[in-house]
């Protein structure tokens, strides 16, 4: 039996002034909203954890639709979290994944299923905080993209 080495991640952030500070990973850098007054044009630290979350999700939804052959036209997910003031922490994340797909239930099932078991930032919220939520079909009327799978944007 081989031992696998773990999967490490490292990024690096750093105050640019008292508006903003900037975020590097590999080859990608974002802005981070670290100013007190706050700022429309970043993301704060409690909604990088919400995209994080969101990405989570879509990323590990990629990974098992081939293994599971589940075939879908794109995926939407929307995050709401409330935070607690003492101690400061997300006291509940709602989420809720919308599929275009034709899959049936049992699939659509089968696929959150997947989301939950296998996310990484997923199982590190999970322990401290209310994290609930659902995947449904996207409903033919409904409005907006929900982006093609494997999209890159």
């Amino acid at each position: 039996m081989t031992d696998t080495p773990k999967m490490t991640f490292t990024v690096k952030a750093r105050r640019v002034d008292a508006h903003g500070s900037e975020a590097d990973c590999k080859d990608a850098q974002i802005t981070l909203d670290t100013d007190l007054a706050g700022r429309r044009d970043a993301f704060n630290p409690a909604e990088l954890l919400l995209a994080a979350l969101s990405a989570c999700m879509i990323k590990g939804i990629e990974r098992v639709t081939p293994i599971l052959k589940f075939d879908l036209r794109g995926v939407e997910v929307r995050v709401h979290g409330v935070r607690q003031d003492v101690p400061p922490k997300m006291e509940s994340i709602r989420y809720e994944i919308v599929v275009d797909t034709d899959e049936s239930d049992q699939r659509l099932n089968l696929l959150h299923e997947n989301v939950k078991k296998y996310g990484t930032v997923f199982n590190t919220v999970t322990p401290g905080t209310d994290l609930a939520g659902t995947m449904r079909r996207k409903s033919a009327n409904e409005p907006g993209q929900t982006g093609q799978a494997g999209d890159r944007q």
